[in-house]
């Protein structure tokens, strides 16, 4: 992976890499192992065993995944790895697939666990170094090893699992049949920890500062003395991407902010603010909300404004960029889960999840050379990167935004009243979730515009107005969410404040669905 962290920075010699076998918990996995300062990829389930001692890492970790082992066509790993010498420690089906490949049985039993376990520890050993001797744990398991050859040595069993941990009495190789890295698992952090530093024997060396520095070093290296391009958004990723580009070659950054008439309230003079006075940016500026409205004019239908909204920003931005003389290079925002889910990582999982908008650029006919310094970084990374670079709170935290802007959560036709009646609505949501202290602590609160009106009384007249949606969730992830428990006092202010200064909305409703089967946005 040219210019990427792994190639750079020597901390990350201190490696751990996660072998996908299709569990929804990789990268999960891998922001667990990240948190304890050692660095981690996840890769392909099928490279060789050549290939893994040329990543040279100081530790694997199999993944779970949906399919039995024993079933034809099921993923499996060049079993050679087991025996390269390097720490393995398989979770779920990652363990029934090393303890099948080093003689093991795996078969399907009538005991399923799915949810908490109760799990007895049976035989000390590092992996469980300074952990109760029972302890609560997550499983989602329909397989179990059922048996194991004499080198290997049970370490931890429950009710109907026999076998819940293991480990090879010769080969560096564990497995534990629960899932350590979710929160279900109080102890699952600590067994992580043990893997890594008494198994792995890794120091945790992986600071965000030490990212920093090493990025700059890579951008200054791969840019010299050519000018880079990068879009504003006023979301975290695009700020975060802008200011180390800042730090790294100053002067030679320009930035583009396509003022689309989609953002939230006092979002574009905010991005002004921060990238003119305190990063002091050459900041274009880009007034578009006539050519978004006509494009969204009469269009209802979520998809078809996402694509007509996509095909105005690419002609807007590519009408600045030809303006700035000698730009060679454009900057995106770029991180790790796009990489993975569009399947552009090398060593990364084949299969394409989704085709991010984030990963393949503008048009190629543009003649960019794209520089993407946060692709190997995690959402909340990114955040610590941002403070490591001394951007303000506001924007380090401010709760993600969806690409089309507003326009998808102004259900139904999109117009500039309309607009305007969202973008007041959803600055209210946002002062009161706030004032209540309460920003921190959710995921993503917005409001969403409906396209219905109903009856209401203001005064003692008749009213036929808006109605209003309230979202608020909670999420680590956001690959699944649930809704936030608002206290109602909360819930009551923001209704109340909705009515009474926001024009035409008579009523509020909050949604209490969770992702899934929901989404977090409404369109």
């Amino acid at each position: 992976m040219p210019g990427s962290a792994v190639e750079a920075n020597q901390a990350t010699a201190e490696k751990v890499l996660v072998f996908d076998f299709g569990s929804q918990y990789a990268q999960l996995i891998a922001r667990r192992v990240r948190e304890h300062n050692v660095y981690c990829e996840i890769v392909r389930h099928d490279l060789s065993a050549q290939r893994i001692a040329e990543l040279a890492p100081q530790g694997i970790i199999f993944s779970g995944g949906p399919a039995s082992v024993y079933q034809a066509g099921s993923p499996k790993c060049d079993p050679q790895i087991l025996r390269l010498g390097i720490p393995v420690l398989g979770i779920c089906y990652g363990m029934q697939l090393a303890c099948e490949a080093l003689g093991g049985d795996v078969t399907s039993v009538a005991s399923r666990e799915y949810g908490r376990a109760f799990c007895r520890i049976t035989a000390h050993d590092p992996l469980f170094q300074g952990l109760p001797d029972e302890m609560d744990v997550w499983m989602s398991h329909g397989d179990q090893v059922t048996a194991v050859s004499s080198d290997f040595l049970p370490l931890a069993a429950t009710a109907t699992c026999p076998i819940a941990a293991v480990r090879h009495q010769e080969l560096p190789v564990y497995g534990l049949q629960f899932h350590p890295e979710v929160t279900h698992t109080p102890c699952g952090a600590k067994i992580l920890a043990n893997f890594l530093t008494d198994v792995c024997g890794c120091h945790g060396r992986w600071r965000m500062e030490d990212f920093a520095a090493d990025a700059i070093r890579r951008i200054r290296r791969q840019v010299g003395q050519q000018r880079v391009i990068c879009g504003l958004s006023g979301g975290v990723d695009s700020a975060v991407t802008a200011a180390l580009l800042f730090k790294a070659i100053g002067s030679q950054l320009s930035c583009i902010l396509v003022d689309n008439g989609l953002l939230r309230k006092d979002e574009e003079e905010a991005v002004i603010r921060e990238f003119t006075s305190h990063f002091q940016t050459d900041l274009h500026v880009v007034k578009a909300e006539e050519k978004f409205l006509a494009a969204l004019s009469g269009v209802t239908e979520p998809q078809e404004k996402r694509r007509r909204i996509g095909h105005a920003f690419i002609e807007c931005f590519s009408a600045e960029a030809t303006k700035i003389a000698d730009a060679h290079f454009l900057a995106q925002g770029t991180l790790y889960p796009d990489v993975i889910e569009s399947g552009a990582a090398p060593d990364g999982p084949a299969a394409t999840i989704k085709l991010h908008h984030n990963v393949g650029g503008l048009p190629d006919e543009l003649g960019f050379e794209l520089i993407e310094p946060l692709r190997d970084l995690f959402k909340d990374e990114v955040r610590r990167l941002g403070l490591e670079l001394g951007l303000p709170s506001e924007i380090v935290w401010r709760h993600p935004f969806p690409g089309p802007g507003l326009a998808v959560r102004c259900l139904g036709e999109v117009t500039r009243e309309r607009l305007q009646t969202l973008r007041e609505a959803d600055a209210i949501v946002v002062e009161e979730i706030k004032a209540a202290g309460l920003y921190a602590k959710t995921a993503q609160a917005f409001a969403v515009l409906l396209p219905v009106q109903s009856v209401g009384v203001m005064g003692d007249a008749r009213t036929y107005a808006d109605a209003v949606a309230i979202r608020c969730v909670d999420s680590e992830d956001f690959m699944t969410a649930d809704w936030s428990h608002l206290p109602y006092e909360v819930l009551g202010r923001i209704s109340t404040r909705l009515i009474n200064e926001v024009p035409k909305v008579n009523r509020v409703a909050y949604d209490i669905s969770s992702k899934p089967p929901a989404t977090i946005e409404w369109e």
